[in-house]
């Protein structure tokens, strides 16, 4: 992965796209989706020694051990507030925890999931476009509407139909803020403190379907005019 221009600031809060090259649909069905989910959350800790398919292949037990030493024992490379995992490209919203931890944490899981579908279906080279695309959050405004935009995506592009289907999808962190039971590695203390119940998160967030899928995108928010339609 090519070394960035700009370096990503330590304690900076970012959103992070990008998409498969040629636009290919990296994400076929339910295993793939959860083989990146799981490398979000793996790879999110700065002590993650071991490669994640030697990871995968512990045993159920020894890899939950595994997990949870990471999670009292390991500081971490980024804070995961937002995500949405789509058929072919990722939203992040994350804050840069250590110096580099973004392109670190980027550079794993983009990797790690390249060498996990080219040795599936045969194929060599990139998976995915590179660099990767980010954009600094640079106030309170951005961070809930970038939020939003990222949460959205699944209904802007008509994958889901239904509203009422989002805080169930498992591929988007939406379903950590509806949820009482949010997995451990989205932070959702922060976008949170921006509201004074879930409800009037999901009237922030769900008011905006319509207007985001007549716009397709929004440029003020992701900055990257070249960045196709979510």
């Amino acid at each position: 992965m090519p070394s960035r221009k700009i370096p990503l600031i330590t304690q900076g809060i970012y959103h992070i796209f990008n998409r498969s090259v040629a636009g290919q649909t990296i994400f076929r069905n339910i295993r793939e989706y959860q083989i990146f989910l799981d490398l979000l959350e793996y790879y999110s800790f700065t002590h993650a020694k071991h490669r994640f398919s030697h990871y995968r292949r512990l045993e159920d037990e020894t890899k939950k051990q595994t997990l949870n030493k990471l999670y009292q024992q390991s500081d971490k490379l980024v804070d995961i507030y937002s995500f949405c995992i789509m058929p072919n490209h990722y939203h992040l919203l994350l804050k840069q925890l250590t110096d580099d931890g973004i392109s670190k944490f980027i550079r794993q899981i983009q990797n790690s999931y390249a060498r996990y579908i080219n040795i599936k279906t045969q194929r060599n080279g990139a998976l995915l476009q590179s660099p990767f695309k980010s954009v600094l959050i640079e106030n309170d405004e951005q961070f809930i509407h970038v939020a939003r935009y990222i949460h959205l995506n699944p209904l802007t592009s008509y994958i889901l139909t239904n509203q009422s289907e989002l805080a169930n999808l498992e591929w988007c962190s939406y379903k950590d803020y509806c949820s009482a039971n949010s997995r451990g590695f989205v932070n959702t203390s922060n976008l949170m403190s921006y509201y004074n119940s879930i409800d009037e998160l999901n009237k922030f967030t769900l008011n905006q379907v319509d207007y985001q899928r007549a716009l397709a995108k929004i440029k003020h928010l992701t900055l990257e005019k070249s960045f196709p339609n979510p």
